[in-house]
């Protein structure tokens, strides 16, 4: 006689999930967690693709979207869940359909909102794991503060160029915060972005899954290998280095015993710098000592005339003066 089940999965869940039921660790019981888990993305991009993909095809119950921004062009090499049928769309509507065309019974909710010191703490509540897949540092302290605020762990990632770097964030008695780690934010100016830096798909797609891989770890068995540790990952040279990071700090402004900051602050002005990665303009020179394209199209054969190229190799490659030989761009 065959015994009843001691679990609640149907014949469905049984078929689709079976070749991760039989995993140590996961078995029926760990998939009933994930069913039963809610998780939030923050950032529609990059990360928050392969993040929610992932998780959606492993059965997480419910995943929450926060993006305010709509698919563009430039996104689609890197950010896997969008597509050219979708340009202009909102980011959380095009991949929540991505989502439910790979699980439909999976509860997907779209926040298109930008996320702020007024509404985060509300919005976080209503979940169990966070993940960080913003491009900012404002939005990187946010979160932070909002999941200790609300008590929730935090698997944050974070990718430029050629290189990624993952880690976990508030889970467990002695694992340090984001603020334990960086008790002051880097001068705008020191903050190079994915519009200014670059960034290749395939290595966002490898700290997007991570991440995913860990929030089901923390679903299922309520810990993660990297909490307390820093994984660096370099795509280029093929390398990576696991670094311990320091315990959580008895001084820290937010998750010790006597915190100093108790609620929610404002992180553009503790920054220096907004909730964007959007290239900055910068408004360095007086309009006198400028000149548009037009202005220096009539003056660019004149005698005496010298344009000197100062960016990279590789922008210099993408578009340049057809007058600037290949000996006088920059070297830099």
């Amino acid at each position: 006689m065959v015994s009843p089940h001691s679990h609640s999965l149907s014949k469905e869940e049984i078929a689709r999930f079976s070749r991760q039921l039989m995993l140590k660790g996961i078995g029926p019981s760990g998939q009933e967690r994930l069913r039963e888990i809610r998780v939030l993305i923050v950032g529609a991009g990059g990360l928050g693709c392969p993040v929610a993909l992932y998780l959606a095809a492993a059965g997480v119950g419910k995943i929450g979207i926060v993006d305010h921004d709509i698919v563009s062009v430039d996104n689609l090499h890197r950010q896997i869940a969008h597509n050219e049928n979708r340009l202009e769309e909102p980011k959380v509507d095009s991949l929540k359909q991505s989502l439910l065309s790979i699980n439909s019974k999976v509860d997907v909710v779209t926040l298109n909102v930008l996320l702020t010191s007024k509404n985060a703490q509300q919005i976080f509540c209503d979940y169990d794991i966070v993940a960080d897949c913003s491009d900012n540092v404002a939005t990187r302290y946010l979160i932070n503060d909002a999941c200790v605020l609300t008590g929730k762990p935090l698997v944050s990632g974070s990718a430029l160029g050629w290189e990624g770097q993952l880690t976990v964030y508030n889970n467990g008695q002695k694992c340090p915060c984001y603020r334990c780690i960086f008790p002051e934010p880097p001068s705008p100016e020191m903050v190079t972005s994915c519009s200014e830096g670059g960034v290749l798909g395939p290595v966002v797609g490898v700290i997007g899954s991570l991440q995913a891989l860990e929030i089901i770890k923390i679903a299922v068995l309520g810990k993660s290998s990297f909490a307390g540790n820093l994984w660096l990952f370099d795509g280029f040279d093929g390398k990576t280095k696991m670094i311990s990071l320091r315990e959580k700090i008895a001084g820290c402004a937010i998750c010790s015993e006597n915190p100093k900051i108790t609620e929610l602050q404002d992180y553009e002005k503790f920054c220096g710098s907004g909730p964007t990665d959007k290239v900055r303009s910068l408004d360095l020179l007086p309009n006198d000592q400028r000149i548009t394209t037009a202005e220096y199209s009539k003056l660019r054969h004149a005698k005496g005339n010298i344009l000197l190229d100062v960016r990279p190799h590789s922008e210099f490659e993408i578009c340049h003066l057809y007058s600037l030989g290949r000996n006088e761009k920059s070297k830099h």
